[in-house]
C-alpha cells in the first residue's frame, strides 16, 4: 500500500508540473506573426469592370487558335501539342523556368470539340448562335465574365483572370475570340 501512495504521489507532481509547463505563457518564447498581414496577399481585389480593348480582334484566326489553347489546357507543363504564335509553354519568374498557367476551362465548361467537357459551368456550345447573334448577350459581356465574373455574380467560383493578373488583356481576348466563334 505504502509503495502505491508513494507511486500515486510521484505522479501528481508530474502532472503538476506538467499542467504548470503547459499553463506558462510560451507566447514570449518565439515570434507570432500577424495572421492578418499574411493573407492579406490572398485576399482578392474587389471586383471590377473591364472595357472589350479596340485592339480585340474576334475574328483573328491566331486569337481564336490561341483562346482554343488557353481553353483546353491547364498549364505548359502538362498542354498537349505545340502551342499556337503569340503563347509559350513555360515563362521566365524570378530567374526560374515555370510552366505557363492556362486557362483549363473545359474542367468547368462544355464546348464543341471538348474531350470530357465539364458540367459545373454553362455549356458554351454554340454560345454565339445561342446568345450573340439572337442579341441576348454581346461580346463585352463574354470579355466581363472571362476578366471578373464576380461583377454580376459576386459568389461565383469561376475563376477571376484579369483582376488577378492570372491572364493579360490579349489572351482575354483570345478566349473571348474561341467562345465566339463558330466553331
Amino acid at each position: 500500500m505504502q509503495r502505491k501512495v508513494k507511486y500515486l504521489t510521484c505522479s501528481a507532481l508530474l502532472m503538476t508540473a506538467l499542467t504548470t509547463v503547459y499553463a506558462a505563457d510560451l507566447t514570449k518564447s518565439y515570434e507570432m506573426p500577424d495572421a492578418a498581414k499574411i493573407i492579406e496577399k490572398d485576399l482578392l481585389k474587389a471586383a471590377t469592370t473591364y472595357t472589350l480593348p479596340k485592339s480585340c480582334n474576334l475574328n483573328d484566326q491566331e486569337s481564336i487558335a490561341r483562346g482554343k489553347y488557353i481553353f483546353h489546357n491547364l498549364n505548359g507543363e502538362k498542354a498537349k501539342a505545340t502551342p499556337p504564335k503569340g503563347l509559350v509553354k513555360f515563362t521566365e519568374k524570378n530567374g526560374k523556368k515555370e510552366p505557363k498557367q492556362f486557362g483549363n476551362c473545359v474542367a468547368c465548361h462544355n464546348i464543341e470539340g471538348a474531350v470530357g467537357g465539364g458540367n459545373i459551368g454553362p455549356d458554351l456550345s454554340n454560345y454565339k448562335t445561342l446568345f450573340v447573334d439572337t442579341q441576348i448577350r454581346d461580346t463585352a459581356f463574354v470579355y466581363q465574365k472571362i476578366a471578373d465574373p464576380r461583377i454580376d455574380n459576386p459568389t461565383t467560383h469561376m475563376t477571376v483572370n484579369l483582376t488577378t493578373g492570372l491572364f493579360n488583356e490579349q489572351e482575354i481576348c483570345d478566349l473571348t475570340a474561341y467562345v465566339m466563334s463558330k466553331k
